[in-house]
Parts: C-alpha cells; structure tokens; sequence
C-alpha cells in the first residue's frame, strides 16, 4: 500500500521526522519497504502566468509567451506546448534552474538562449520534465489561486515523502491511511485525530428496493440515492494529487471520490447509475451460466459459488469485487446509487483469481473490512459528491443481517513474558493492549479482550501475545541465544549425500540446471504417458498449468534454450523432485494426501562426445556415452540393463536400468517424433534415475588379496543373431554356478560371416546365415590352490553345455 506522509500525519503526527517514522511503522509490524520523495530535487523552479501567447515568426509549432513569475517584469519565453495559453499558472523555471536528471543522468540547467531567432528567458515546464509524472502531452496547469512566484515544491507539496507499505495478510486494519495513523498513534501515544462526519441533510425519503437473500454473502448492506450529480464538473487538483500518490489514476468524478474514501478509510464502496437499474436490486449468489459483462471490459460466466448483486433482469455487480459495465456511471449520469456493505471475507476470497483479475476492492474484503462504518463511509462519500458533484442526497437504507460476533480471547500474562522472552508484568500488557483500543477485563493474571470490529485477526491467544510485542518494540525485545540442544544428523554410511551425487554428475561434464516444477501439459502427455497429471488451480502462467512427473520436459526446454544461442555442445543435469498421483499417501510434516513426490535425478547429452579431439575427428554421443556415465554414476554399484520402451525415448536405443533386478529408471535416445517436434538436428541422449537408488552405495567389506594364480580359457560360442550380450553372459553364469570357480567373464571378438555368393562352396563347419561367433575369455581362480586343468576343464564344460541349452550355442570348430 502506497501514500503520501502527509495525508497520515493529518490524521496522526507524532514529533519524528520522515526515516523516525518508518523506522517506528516498520518496528511495530507495519513494514515500510520504501520511503522516496514525491519528486526529486530541483531548483529555481516558480509559478508563473501566461499574459500573453502570440505564434513564433519563424515556427508553426512554436509560441512566444510572456510571463508573469513574480520577478518584477514580465518574462519572454519561448514553447511548443500545445496547452500554452493566456491566464493558465504553469511551473516556469527561471535562467539558472535545475531540472532533474535526464537519460543521461546528469541535471538540465536553464540558460539563456534563442530559439529560432527569439530570445527565451526561461522554460514553461510538464509533468514529465519535473519527473512527477509520465504526461508530457502539455504544460502542467496549477490551480488558479497558486500564488505568483512562490516555489513549485511549496505550492504542490513536493518535499512530501511516499511510503510504500509491505503488509501480510492478517493486516487488513492497515490497508488505510486512518488504519495506518490508528497503529502509529498507539505504538508513539499521539492523539488520533478522528474527524467527525456529519450526516447530510436528506431532501427526499425515496429508497431503491434491495434485498439480501444470502446472509452468508453479505452480512450488511447500506445505500442511498443521490439525484441532480453533475458528472461533468472535472475532479479537484488535490484530490487527483491524493490518489496519484496512492497510485492510482484519476478517472471520473464519481469514480474518484470512491476511491480516495477507499484509501482514506479502508472501506470499498460502489456507484450505480440509478437510471440503469431494472426494478430494484438483489443480492445472491449466482446462477451457473450467468454472464456479466464487467468495468474492465471482461465478460465472465459466474455460477453459485459467486457472489453478486443483480436487478429485476440481469446481474449488475460481482459482489465485493467490481462493477458491471451495465450501470456504470457516465457523462450522461444525473441520478446515482451509493452503496457500502460488509461482504464475508469467505465468501470473497478466491473470487476473483478465478477470473484471472484482481482489485483494491477485493483484495480488502477477503481479508475483512469493518462492518460497523457502512453508513458513515455513505456519509462520508455523499458529503464530497454533493461538495463536487452537487446534487440532494435521499434516505440512508441501512440493512443488517448477521455480523461477525467478536469471541473474546484471553491472554496470560505469563505465557506472554514466556513466549516473548522477557518479564512483562500485567500492567505492561493492560498498556499495550489499551492503547490500540481494545475493550479489556483483567483478572488475577489474566486479560480477555473483546476485538474491535475491525481486527478479524484476533482469535487466540497468540495473537495478543503478538499485539503486546508490536507494542513494547520488537527492537527493545531482549537478544537471548537458543538453549536447545544440538544434535548432529549424522548419515549412514551405506548412503551418500545429494550434494555428493550432484559433485559426480558434474565431475562426468555435466552442467546442473534448476528448473521449475510446473510445466506445459502436453509435455505430460508426450513425455510421460501422464493423462492424469496434478493440475494447479492458479498457475502462474497459462504455459505452467500442472506439476511435471519427469525431469525430462525441463531438460529439454533447456537444451532448446541453449540451441537456439548456437551452442554447439550440450551436457545438463538436474536433480529434483516429481509429483505422482497416489492414492495410498496421506497427509503429513512432508505428504500431501493423493500424490507421491520422489526425488529423481536425469541428464542429457547433446552434441560431440568430447570437447575437442586431438586428430580434429568429432564423434557424436550415443547411448553408450551417457551408459557409461550411468555406469560411473552409480558405481561400485553394477547396473543392468534390459530393453523396454518409454514414451519419450527411441523404442529400438533405449533400456530400462536395474539395480538388483529392481527398476530405477530410463536411458536412451529421444523418439524421433519429438526430435522432430522440437526441431532438434540429432537426437539428444537422456537418463532419469530414482534418486534414493543413486545415494544408496554398499558399505566397502575387505576382502584378502588373491594367494594363487587366475586360470584363464578363451571359448567362441556359435549362437543367432538375436542373442544378445546380456543373455550369453547370463547363460555363462548359471553354467558356472556349480562349481564356483569363475570369476569373470570378459567378451573380447565378434564374428560375423561374409555374404556367401551364389555356386560359391561353402566349407564345413562354417558360421550359416543368420549365425554370429561370440569370443569370451573365462577367468577361474581358487582361494585355497592353483587350479589344474583337472578342475578347470569340468567347469568348462559346463558353461558350454548351458550354452547349448539355454541359447543353442555351439562351440566355434
């Protein structure tokens, strides 16, 4: 929340300077995040009057323009402002000013000079050129009674200060200038003034017709009518220079003043043109399929989970949150409809997100609004319209259903010097508390307040707790170190931390990236088989609409990212976590019932193997490459793989990775279908693996050094073509497995037969079409004596004859 210094200190001004001041808010939990000057520093710069604007000689766009500013004779200055006239008071800086800094950053400095043959002894100014604001269609015209040579910054209150307010939720009492100077008076015991608003005078008892038919929408609602408002007149200067430094724009009359009550007293208020409404009006919730075309332009379709107010033939107002278009107000407006209510903070909160749109209005009520100063915030608006607008005000309709009742909580005196940590007595409580003005009993250690109708945020005992600490200072609590006792987490040795798996990925020439965890829904679909993926009810952008259930959406945006800058090689990882839906988890410190959040970790590979090659050749990465840095990565560990299909990866160079025979992730090449439909040149390689699999690492066993030598044997075995690697290696175990001895199997040559040509002879024993020869060298060692060809040749035959029956092999003749 954004205003002005000295519209709060006419309701509160405590002897502190401005930096007093905030440092004071900001300690008692109204945080000032930025304190700046209404304009920044310049010089020389006075009010002067047009007597005389007559065209330049020498240039169409040009006038010559004598000035009265206060010097004793009339200035000649020379400017193209369209608005140049006769009897307007504009800023006019003198021969010797300094305007702002410009672009360049160095201050504008008046001489003077000539244009176009005249002399000009000055600059008439805009807003734009004194930095107060981004119009520079004109000069900036002063009111008509600023006096004549008196200062700019006096006349408009330039050496002002805007303080800009960072409040959290259970604020809303603060989202107001009266409900900032309301706090500030209780945290520095100056008066709060509080003006009284007198009702106005009725000149008729007409009332438009409304009826609430939904207590739990709104709780109160007040309304008068107001006829005869003339809606042309233009808005005053200080109210335009109010809501400009609250940040807001000046837009109508009508629209103004409802806003500047707004910031005044933190209370929305809406204005119906009278003439528009069909019959009376109702408020309710809504019916599915109604549409209301709404101030902004935005048509919506609302249903009965929003609130609205509506006439005898269609909705008019989306209740607590703006206008409809139908009845706004116009030029052409002469009778007009105000309202005030008090609307549940429940029944606003949500609303208007889910339009995608936000308002002041809204944004107040569903944190709570005072429901007790409906009728005086009507006063208090129909005052400054028949003031500006003219017009004779009717009866006050003042409707109360059900209001919000104040429970009374109870704070002990002793448990608050506990949870404060420091001795509060109960007379340092009773002060606290009394001076923001709450209605208090005291017992014997004890306090109960009764919240004031516009703190919502009063509900138990904690709260007070935290009212008495803003009071005493948060800067005046004492600093005590924490007594609790450390204990180190210390890890297990068979796991290794996150932090180390990510070190090993990058010593493999791996750069991480950090991705979010929301992604584009089609990339679930395409990338993950994921039909059903955990959407966001409020994305924060139309392209992050559901959680992502693969880190490997996230790692091909990146590579895309990186493409399109030219570069030519590409290795990135990322560890992070995914979101699954699952039915079995529940609630809890870390779950969310419905869906499993594992941590995984992936990479891809893009571009040449290496860097750079000493003989110049580059090679492309295959799925071997990035194999192998599995392999390291989750070493000494022994990985399998076997083949299988996932939605992202090339269904004929990809694999599943097991560990143990249990599954705990995908390698391989992308699908050529997405290759294409992320216009990548070559398919890039990826792996994702289950995170908890890669930090678990067996706890190293000693093992006594070998005493005899390996016996090693070399055997080629005649198999088909489809056999792979992985089978022969396993049919090569279990053939071993009796005797014990092996110790490794290494596969060193491939062999495969030329085309033989037609009427060739082909000689016996020789591989047939179809056939390949599979080389293996077989190491066998003993712990207790060297192995004798006695012991070796059994286990030989065994391997071969499990060849024989589990693959068909045969020995190479």
């Amino acid at each position: 929340m954004q205003f002005p210094e000295s519209w709060l200190r006419e309701f509160c001004n405590p002897p502190l300077d401005s930096a007093a001041l905030a440092e004071t808010l900001t300690m008692g939990g109204f945080e000032v995040e930025e304190r700046r000057p209404v304009a920044p520093p310049f010089t020389r710069i006075v009010v002067g009057e047009i007597k005389e604007a007559v065209q330049h000689p020498n240039a169409d766009r040009l006038r010559v323009c004598q000035v009265d500013a206060g010097q004793g004779a009339l200035l000649n200055i020379v400017c193209g402002a369209p608005n140049a006239r006769v009897g307007i008071k504009v800023p006019c800086a003198l021969v010797g000013a300094e305007l702002p800094p410009g672009e360049d950053g160095k201050p504008f400095l008046i001489k003077l000079g000539k244009l176009r043959g005249i002399e000009s002894q000055g600059m008439l100014c805009s807003a734009r050129e004194l930095k107060l604001s981004e119009d520079h269609g004109g000069l900036l015209e002063l009111d008509a009674d600023a006096p004549i040579g008196a200062d700019v910054r006096d006349v408009l209150k330039l050496d002002d200060a805007l303080l800009t307010l960072k409040l959290t939720p259970n604020l809303a009492h603060g989202l107001s200038v009266y409900g900032v100077a309301r706090e500030l008076a209780a945290l520095t015991g100056a008066p709060l003034k509080t003006p009284a608003i007198a009702s106005v005078a009725t000149s008729f008892s007409d009332v438009l017709p409304v009826k609430v038919e939904a207590p739990d929408l709104c709780g109160r609602f007040s309304g008068r009518i107001v006829r005869g408002v003339n809606t042309k007149v233009a808005t005053p200067a200080w109210m335009i220079e109010r809501l400009a430094r609250c940040g807001q724009r000046s837009v109508t009359p009508l629209v103004d003043i409802s806003n500047y009550v707004m910031f005044e007293y933190g209370q929305p208020s809406h204005i119906f043109d009278l003439d528009k409404i069909h019959g009376g009006l109702t408020v309710r919730w809504g019916k599915a399929g109604e549409q209301l075309k709404l101030l902004n332009g935005t048509t919506i379709t609302v249903d009965e989970k929003v609130g609205v107010i509506a006439d005898d033939r269609e909705v008019e107002s989306l209740a607590g949150i703006m206008g409809g278009d139908a009845t706004s107000v116009s030029d052409d407006t002469r009778n007009i409809y105000v309202e005030a209510a008090f609307w549940w903070p429940e029944a606003v909160q949500g609303r208007s997100r889910r339009f995608n749109f936000s308002t002041d209005a809204g944004h107040r009520y569903e944190r709570g609004v005072d429901p007790s100063r409906t009728v005086q915030i009507i006063e208090r608006i129909t005052q400054l319209i028949v003031e500006i607008c003219g017009g004779e005000a009717g009866k006050m309709d003042d409707q109360t259903l059900r209001l919000p009742e104040a429970a009374p909580v109870t704070l002990r005196v002793a448990r608050a010097a506990r949870v404060i940590g420091m001795p509060l007595t109960q007379a340092q409580c009773a002060d606290a508390l009394k001076r923001l003005g709450f209605a208090l009993v005291e017992g014997e250690g004890t306090l109960t307040v009764t919240p004031p109708p516009h703190r919502f945020d009063l509900l138990i005992e904690e709260d007070l707790i935290e009212e008495v600490a803003r009071l005493i200072g948060f800067n005046n609590l004492p600093t005590t170190a924490p007594l609790a006792p450390i204990t180190a987490r210390v890890r297990p040795e068979a796991q290794r931390s996150r932090f180390a798996v990510r070190r090993s990925v990058a010593a493999l020439g791996y750069q991480e990236t950090i991705n979010f965890s929301f992604v584009e829904a089609h990339w679930e679909q395409d990338l993950a088989g994921n039909a059903n993926p955990v959407k966001l009810l409020n994305p924060i952008a139309s392209q992050m609409s559901v959680m992502r259930s693969s880190l490997l959406g996230s790692l091909l945006q990146v590579l895309k990212f990186n493409l399109d800058r030219k570069a030519p090689r590409v290795r990135v990882f990322e560890l992070g976590r995914v979101f699954l839906r699952d039915d079995s988890v529940v609630t809890t410190d870390s779950t969310v019932r419905g869906v499993n959040q594992p941590m995984r970790v992936a990479g891809l590979a893009w571009g040449d193997a290496e860097a750079s090659r000493w003989d110049g050749k580059p090679q492309r990465v295959d799925f071997y490459d990035v194999k192998g840095d599995v392999e390291a990565l989750l070493a000494p560990r022994v990985p399998t793989f076997e083949v299988a299909e996932h939605p992202a990866l090339h269904p004929g160079r990809s694999a599943r990775v097991l560990l143990d025979g249990q599954a705990i992730g995908f390698i391989g090449e992308l699908h050529p279908r997405w290759r294409q439909k992320w216009d990548f040149t070559q398919a890039p390689v990826l792996f994702e693996l289950d995170l908890d699999a890669v930090t678990a690492r067996p706890v190293p066993v000693a093992q006594p050094v070998p005493k005899h030598q390996a016996v090693e044997r070399d055997i080629a075995v005649v198999v088909a073509e489809a056999v792979s690697h992985d089978a022969l290696m396993q049919a090569i175990r279990a053939g071993a497995s009796a005797s014990g001895l092996l110790r490794d199997a290494t596969l060193f040559d491939i062999y495969r037969p030329q085309p033989v040509r037609e009427g060739a002879v082909v000689a016996s024993g020789a591989l047939a079409q179809g056939e390949k020869s599979m080389a293996v060298r077989l190491t066998f060692q003993s712990d207790t004596a060297t192995l004798t060809d006695e012991q070796v040749e059994p286990a030989v035959r065994a391997i071969v004859e499990q060849l024989g029956a589990a693959l068909g092999g045969r020995l190479r003749g």
